[in-house]
């Protein structure tokens, strides 16, 4: 009896608090599962060299390991609102261990293939409820909770180049084994959160739970406002999978950089993008989500479009730049939408980490086969004038300030 006191006692603080202890684990937890997946992207000069791959192939890889990681998600998350499973993401996190096992064997393109497609379902599996439970224990400060989410996330995705040339380049594919010990470690701490997220659960169970009303917006202003979010991320995340998967190709070609200077340069682009997720959501929550969301993806056009004709000392400072303007748009992005539609949280998140997913995926493979038929210098030239798409952020609603 002390001890469902205990429960109800701690989780009713919690409800009210924001708490931060579960914000960076869960934070932590993100680090770990991006820094999975940055491994992908990092291995392509090695995989392309060693089994002759085409960049249509290296693009179909991404396109089959985005597809699996974002098709699965809006479902996860549909599926997961009406019955919540706290241990999920340990399931998620074992998909991404056979995964990262499997790629390190992998000989062949369609084992590749297979690895890639493990890794991605583990992925899709982890986004939704972790979205959620950082919602959760935001105490109303949405904005920083999935900032704070996204950076991991982020931090994640820029190690992994870095630890790659660090341990695998210099080595062999095997040495993707080493990957393991940050799996085991993700397992650790998830299994810790959710333990934390049934608890809360029990104490939200038979009691009513009461939704924030952010708008007075009708169904078809909200459809709007969710297909103008959507056409922002496929213009964001088009123009990042350019940056995320071919960027170390394009220092290689345009400024002769063996792979493993490639991937200490593609390390100073990934840490200006995770820093400029932790100004997103806050600034969000400050100034209005719609600003945010505008500026960023708007605002990195001219830097964009100086992009292709630039020194090495320049593209740094030019990516260092666009990284920081363009990263801060996906929490204000998210949490505009989970307010949007705030009774269906995982749905929401899956759907628009599922779409980010997609739109990388699809950008993948369509700019890997625009490279073999023209050049990768070319596909930046394209790329470029991407981000001018922003600019329909303009007619997005503000949403009320609570």
């Amino acid at each position: 009896m002390e001890t469902t006191s205990n429960i109800s006692t701690e989780n009713k603080e919690l409800l009210h608090k924001t708490i931060y202890s579960i914000l960076f684990s869960i934070s932590f937890a993100h680090l770990l599962n991006d820094l999975i997946q940055a491994i992908i992207p990092s291995v392509y000069p090695i995989l392309k060299q060693n089994y002759h791959l085409s960049f249509s192939q290296i693009g179909l890889i991404t396109f089959a390991f985005q597809l699996a990681a974002s098709l699965l998600q809006p479902f996860v998350g549909y599926y997961t609102d009406k019955h919540p499973k706290p241990f999920s993401q340990i399931y998620g996190m074992l998909f991404s261990l056979a995964g990262i096992v499997s790629l390190s064997f992998a000989d062949n393109f369609y084992w590749i293939l297979l690895s890639v497609v493990l890794i991605g379902i583990g992925s899709s599996i982890f986004h939704p409820e972790s979205a959620r439970i950082s919602n959760m224990a935001s105490g109303g400060k949405r904005g920083l909770a999935q900032s704070i989410f996204q950076v991991g996330g982020n931090f994640g995705t820029a190690l992994g180049p870095l630890l790659v040339a660090l341990i695998v380049v210099p080595n062999s594919q095997k040495y993707i084994l080493w990957f393991v010990i940050a799996v085991v470690i993700a397992l650790g701490i998830i299994s810790k959160i959710a333990f934390w997220y049934r608890d809360h659960l029990i104490f939200r169970k038979n009691k009513k739970t009461v939704f924030i009303d952010y708008h007075n917006l009708s169904k078809s202003k909200v459809k709007w406002a969710i297909a103008v979010l959507l056409i922002v991320i496929f213009s964001k995340f088009f123009y990042t999978a350019s940056l995320s998967t071919y960027y170390t190709f394009f220092l290689m070609d345009k400024f002769h950089l063996s792979i493993k200077q490639a991937q200490f340069h593609m390390f100073i682009y990934l840490i200006a993008y995770a820093l400029g997720t932790i100004l997103g959501g806050p600034l969000g929550d400050k100034i209005g989500r719609k600003h945010v969301i505008w500026l960023s993806v708007f605002g990195a056009t001219p830097f964009a479009l100086m992009l292709p004709y630039v020194n090495l000392f320049w593209t740094d400072v030019l990516m260092i730049t666009i990284g920081i303007i363009m990263s801060s748009a996906f929490p204000a992005i998210l949490v505009y939408a989970q307010e949007l539609v705030p009774k269906k949280l995982g749905m929401v998140s899956g759907l628009f980490y599922g779409f980010a997913f997609g739109m990388g995926a699809l950008g993948s493979a369509l700019l890997g086969k625009l490279a073999d038929y023209t050049s990768i210098q070319y596909v930046y030239h394209v790329c470029s004038f991407l981000p001018l798409i922003g600019i329909i952020c303009y007619f997005l609603p503000n949403l009320k300030k609570k």
